[in-house]
């Protein structure tokens, strides 16, 4: 199994907490899937994608928690069954919560006492809502005892978006202002990092870590959508090794 190029989030978590984010290598699926793609709702060849969800459950304690991801801001408990959401959390040890994003942001949480964990799918969409603060308080630890990873995700270089997305948030606090830069085209350069940041910040969680990988400027490591259209996706993944 290609592992090699995936992601082991650099973050001071718990010893018990383990959490991995896969990229494009390692998987057999052809073409813009190529070929790490574990999503089964993208297009890819189904049979494709179960080789790929089995490569990636031989290196995981169970099978991930996969969620229905609408770009909101319901959040779910790991092992309830298939589920619309757009986050997961796991008290139990081997539940492993998952979320697939290719530009949208993954964010991975941990409490530092290592009681529970979780992970969040969250555009800009799901950053309006609230899908972050809503993920830490289901979590149900203070944020200052929460630790969160930003994974890949589309850069503020890449990603251009209307003022009425820079409206929507500056709506919910002026200080978004500074993830939005001005275009000559009368757009903006969001920068989704700076904008998951102030919005933890809001609940007290300050020890936040990651946050500097392109998903549309490395074509070779990440899917993205806004750059290829048909494309797979990245798993996001965190669980609890053991109580």
């Amino acid at each position: 199994m290609k592992t090699q190029n995936w992601i082991s989030p650099a973050w001071p978590a718990p010893l018990n907490v383990r959490a991995l984010i896969t990229t494009r290598s390692g998987g057999v699926s052809h073409g813009p899937y190529a070929s790490m793609n574990p999503a089964d709702h993208v297009g890819d060849d189904p049979q494709a994608v179960a080789a790929n969800r089995a490569l990636l459950r031989a290196a995981l304690p169970s099978e991930p928690f996969w969620l229905k991801q609408v770009h909101g801001d319901t959040v779910a408990e790991a092992g309830s069954g298939p589920v619309e959401a757009d986050a997961c959390i796991a008290r139990a040890a081997k539940q492993v919560c998952a979320v697939l994003t290719a530009d949208c942001l993954p964010v991975l949480f941990a409490a530092s006492d290592g009681s529970v964990v979780a992970a969040a799918h969250a555009g800009w969409r799901g950053l309006c809502a609230g899908v972050l603060e809503r993920t830490v308080a289901a979590m149900g630890v203070p944020g200052e005892q929460v630790l969160a990873y930003l994974g890949p995700a589309i850069g503020p270089r890449a990603f251009e978006v209307g003022p009425e997305v820079r409206e929507v948030f500056m709506a919910l606090d002026d200080t978004a202002s500074a993830a939005f830069a001005l275009q000559a085209n009368g757009k903006f350069l969001a920068d989704l990092y700076l904008l998951a940041r102030q919005r933890l910040a809001r609940v007290g969680v300050t020890q936040v870590h990651g946050g500097g990988e392109c998903t549309y400027s490395d074509a070779e490591r990440f899917f993205s959508y806004r750059r290829d259209g048909a494309t797979g996706r990245m798993a996001a993944l965190v669980w609890i090794d053991q109580q």
